[in-house]
């Protein structure tokens, strides 16, 4: 399938007019990166999806349309999400991360965050203070994969089993996931149209809309980083006890970044505070972790109404995986890419990805959900609520098609999309902004900077 055609194929889920589509060049065609899959595909349509939103609304609110341009190349360096700070490049994966033989197969095991590593390696009957890769493996090789799986979830740990494509389709949770569709934009609450910020001619599309990100890995971040760089007022929330991991430095790019502590009556009263003045709630937390302290989509319109909440989750809000934490390389191995993937190689060894395009793709369908929402509330006024997961994301990746001889391609060139800047972080190297405004260029107004930096206030 070509990029014109899945940008089509989404584009009525929106519910936006079908003649900005007349305003959308696409440039370039799969293979990009090292993959049997329509990677290239993927990150252009879900882009090109979330810019051309961005600048719908910007009409809406008065100004001219204006040609959005991507290309796939570009498109495809952006969803890498690399970056260097001062001139190193971060180890993004904890050491015992990543894919183990088990007695009758494989489990992929995420280890990023200490409490999953360490709740892992006890699993396994380990001591976390010593154990090495080496004893996770020879553990693992006396268990079951779907067993593994299972007590992984038991204990709120992150682990799934690698099956091919025909053994997810049979689960319960792949039939549940081919009956919904990519995302869903659900109105859930009575408002009138709500008064947007006045919008210069030079502005930028989403300039004055106040968006709240409480989103921490990595699909989250990126829609957040999207519509910064649309022209968002962005106010990353974060715990001050829950870590992050290193790619915060990247995504953060044009965000203010607030610590606030939904643990405390403090912190919730903070948080209602910044909700009043929002347009968007953005958050990734698992499932039902924000509408236990009180923060669920239809508390937040009934507290702010006309208000546009955007929910991620790892495997969709439908099935008994529902409320399952996750993260794309996990969702990658349990829906069957890295077993295709192998397959396609020609040796059988499952593998990755080239990049974490569930994730990215994802991110920029948030942004593409939050700009379609606050459009339809334009309109029709009412509060809304985008639904995205990385699991559905992956089913449409799939139904992209397959590229023939994928994996040959090289890995991108990034060089002619680089630009450097200073940060919080250090000296930031890093992949521009690959949708193209004609009008108003894409870019972020503010540095990234770490957690904690400015107070919670707009």
């Amino acid at each position: 399938m070509y990029s014109r055609d899945a940008l089509s194929a989404l584009w009525p889920l929106s519910g936006l007019p079908s003649q900005a589509l007349d305003w959308i060049d696409l440039t370039g065609q799969d293979p990009v990166s090292p993959s049997s899959f329509a990677v290239g595909t993927a990150a252009q349509a879900s882009i090109a999806a979330a810019a051309l939103a961005a600048c719908e609304l910007g009409h809406e609110r008065g100004a001219p349309r204006q040609r959005v341009a991507v290309d796939m190349a570009h498109a495809a360096a952006e969803c890498t999400g690399w970056f260097t700070l001062d001139g190193h490049e971060p180890d993004l994966w904890d050491p015992l991360a990543g894919l183990y033989r088990c007695a009758d197969g494989y489990v992929r095991v995420h280890t990023n965050f200490r409490h999953h590593r360490d709740g892992a390696l006890r699993l396994l009957d380990l001591d976390p203070a010593t154990a090495t890769r080496a004893n996770a493996e020879q553990a693992l090789l006396g268990w079951n994969a779907l067993d593994f799986e299972q007590a992984a979830a038991d204990h709120a740990l992150v682990a799934t089993a690698l099956r091919s494509f025909a053994e997810w389709d049979a689960t319960p949770q792949g039939q549940a996931l081919a009956a919904q569709s990519l995302m869903t934009i659900t109105r859930i609450g009575d408002a009138p149209p709500r008064s947007l910020p006045a919008l210069a001619a030079d502005g930028l599309p989403l300039a004055g809309l106040r968006v709240l990100d409480l989103t921490r890995i990595l699909a989250g971040p990126v829609g957040g980083r999207a519509m910064a760089s649309f022209g968002a007022d962005l106010m990353l929330a974060n715990s001050p006890s829950l870590p992050n991991i290193a790619a915060i430095a990247e995504t953060s790019r044009g965000k203010r970044s607030a610590h606030i502590d939904l643990r405390t009556e403090i912190g919730r009263e903070a948080l209602w505070r910044l909700v009043e003045d929002a347009h968007v709630f953005s958050q990734g937390y698992r499932p039902g972790g924000l509408a236990a302290l009180g923060f669920s989509p239809e508390a937040l319109a009934a507290r702010r109404p006309g208000i546009v909440a955007v929910s991620l989750t790892a495997y969709g809000p439908q099935g008994p995986w529902a409320d399952r934490r996750g993260f794309d390389s996990l969702v990658q191995t349990a829906m069957g890419f890295n077993h295709a993937e192998g397959e396609a190689a020609g040796d059988g060894k499952p593998r990755a990805l080239p990049m974490q395009i569930l994730d990215q793709a994802s991110g920029f369908l948030m942004a593409f959900g939050a700009a379609a929402a606050l459009w339809r509330q334009q309109r029709e006024g009412g509060s809304w609520h985008v639904q995205v997961s990385l699991a559905q994301t992956g089913h449409w990746l799939r139904g992209l098609g397959r590229i023939e001889d994928g994996l040959r391609a090289g890995r991108p060139d990034l060089s002619p999309w680089l630009a450097d800047e200073i940060s919080g972080f250090g000296q930031l190297r890093a992949v521009r902004p690959s949708a193209q405004l004609a009008r108003t260029p894409a870019g972020y107004s503010r540095p990234s900077v770490p957690p904690g930096t400015d107070a919670p206030y707009w």
